[in-house]
């Protein structure tokens, strides 16, 4: 089921399934990917109870048990309830069942708050534990944005500006297995604020920021000022993502954690960025996407 929440500046689209955002919209042009097979069928996945890859899928618990998920967890392949709505807000809700526990073997309440204000987006990510042991889990976005945005543009005009100058050594990720070479790193920012995108910096999959000053970025055209900005500061990990075969989008991805490292076993509380939670808890992750230059 589809839905839409919107004020004065911006319309926001929703489906049920996979509680996920669709649609992104400011003066009548549409800033989130759309989906196309062709590079990505995706548009803005909710990634839980896992970001990423688990080794040959799967994974050993404290207490024996078996997780078996594919890419990015169970969340984006299930059906939500709409839990409430208002003319700017709308809150999603999925609880664990006997179909999420054959993949992941926890109790858990999944919420995620969608608002608007102005001309930002803000995601609200709340995990509660309704069991009697730690939850673990790791949580993160995945929206893909346009890029470029409008006719007689090219990706290679956009650069995604971060809020203070990095240097970043990115880790790579294995495209075939998903997981992380933390010691196998490619310089990607030498204390520069600035990253020009071309598609090449995608070849070999995302680019992940594990160890960042900047809890905000900006993705925007500087000939016209328009694009987004996300800020991240709940997330620990962030990736710029885009398909290895010049897709014409953009994913800024803000993660809890990351998949599964060459140099990490199989136990899945230990992987990095795990969440412990304690029965009868909850926490909250947020993220938020201002339109600029519009």
């Amino acid at each position: 089921m589809k839905d839409t929440i919107s004020n004065q500046n911006i319309t926001a689209d929703f489906n049920t399934f996979g509680g996920e955002l669709i649609s992104l919209r400011c003066s009548d042009l549409e800033y989130l990917w759309q989906g196309d097979k062709t590079y990505w069928g995706g548009q803005a996945p909710v990634l839980f109870p896992i970001v990423g890859c688990l080794r040959n899928k799967q994974a050993v618990t404290a207490s024996r048990r078996i997780c078996r998920m594919e890419r990015h967890g169970v969340a984006r392949k299930r059906e939500f309830v709409l839990k409430d709505k208002s003319e700017d807000s709308i809150t999603f809700a999925l609880r664990s069942d006997l179909e999420t526990k054959e993949r992941f073997p926890y109790d858990f309440e999944l919420e995620i708050q969608y608002f608007l204000l102005g001309k930002s987006l803000t995601t609200r990510y709340t995990v509660c534990n309704p069991g009697n042991s730690d939850l673990p889990f790791q949580i993160g976005g995945h929206p893909g944005f346009r890029c470029p945005l409008t006719a007689g543009e090219l990706f290679e005009d956009y650069i995604v500006e971060f809020e203070y100058p990095e240097t970043a050594d990115c880790p790579s990720p294995d495209s075939q297995t998903g997981l992380v070479d933390l010691c196998r790193r490619r310089a990607i920012l030498k204390n520069e604020s600035v990253l020009k995108l071309n598609h090449h910096l995608f070849e070999n999959d995302a680019l992940i920021f594990d160890s960042l000053r900047s809890d905000a970025v900006k993705l925007f055209c500087p000939k016209t000022g328009r694009g987004i900005q996300m800020e991240f500061h709940d997330f620990k990990y962030f990736l710029i993502w885009s398909s290895s075969n010049g897709g014409p989008f953009v994913a800024l991805e803000p993660w809890s954690g990351l998949p599964t490292c060459a140099d990490e076993g199989d136990s899945f509380e230990k992987k990095r960025g795990m969440t412990l939670l304690p029965p009868g808890q909850s926490k909250s992750f947020h993220y938020t996407i201002e339109i600029i230059g519009s």
